[in-house]
C-alpha cells in the first residue's frame, strides 16, 4: 500500500507560481513512478507530469512543457510539481499518483491516488 498526501494548491494570478508536495509513505515509495493529474470541472482526468522512481526519467503534457517541473525528494518520499506562468487553463484538481515500475501517462495505470489540491488561477 502507499499512501499519498499533495498540498500547496490555492489560489494565484495568471503568470504566477505555485509548487505542489506529495508526501508518499509506505513500501516501495522510492521504487515507484509518481505521476501528477489535474481534473477541471466536467472534464476528463488528465495527465500533466511523471517521474521515475530514480528521477532521471520524466515526461510532461505538452499543455505544461516548459512551465511545469516535476522532482522528487527520495529522502524526505516527496514528488513537487513546479508550475510557472501559470493560465487560467491551469485552474484544477491536481492529484498525486504512484505506480510500480516504469513511468506511464495514463491513469488507469496509476493503482494508488491521493485526494487532490485545488489550484485555480484567476485571470
Amino acid at each position: 500500500q502507499v499512501q499519498l498526501v499533495e498540498s500547496g494548491g490555492g489560489v494565484v494570478r495568471a503568470g504566477g507560481s505555485l509548487r505542489l508536495s506529495c508526501a508518499a509513505s509506505g513500501r516501495t515509495v522510492s521504487s515507484s513512478a509518481m505521476g501528477w493529474f489535474r481534473q477541471a470541472p466536467e472534464k476528463e482526468r488528465e495527465f500533466v507530469a511523471v517521474i521515475d522512481g530514480g528521477g532521471g526519467i520524466v515526461s510532461y503534457a505538452d499543455s505544461v512543457k516548459d512551465r511545469f517541473t516535476i522532482s522528487r525528494d527520495n529522502a524526505k518520499n516527496t514528488v513537487y510539481l513546479e508550475m510557472t506562468r501559470l493560465k487560467p487553463e491551469d485552474t484544477a484538481v491536481y492529484v498525486c499518483a504512484a505506480k510500480m515500475g516504469g513511468i506511464h501517462t495514463l491513469p488507469h495505470t496509476f493503482p494508488y491516488w491521493g485526494q487532490g489540491t485545488q489550484v485555480t488561477i484567476s485571470s
